[in-house]
């Protein structure tokens, strides 16, 4: 999905509020929850993603939705990752 198309299906369905964020090659983030639903666009690079229920790999232009309260942690893969982040309350 490219960057436009993945703002507009943002605000569609109610994500009033967006991030751009990056993580260098290996980065990991610690166990952490969110207050707010999230829906990520990995615009670079590659995002590991993290619950207790197992891992997935997101690549440049695959998006994915994290539910407000989920348990999870991302791993940057080795050439780093930037997303874009929307953000729903």
């Amino acid at each position: 999905m490219d960057r436009t198309a993945f703002e507009s299906a943002l605000a569609r369905d109610g994500y009033t509020e967006t991030v751009e964020r990056s993580l260098t090659p290996g980065e990991a983030t610690p166990d952490h929850t969110h207050p707010f639903d999230a829906r990520l666009l990995i615009l670079s690079g590659t995002l590991i993603y993290e619950t207790a229920g197992g891992r997935e790999t997101y690549l440049t232009d695959e998006s994915f939705e994290v539910a407000r309260g989920t348990v999870h942690a991302e791993v940057a893969g080795p050439e780093g990752a930037s997303y874009l982040a929307g953000r729903r309350r």
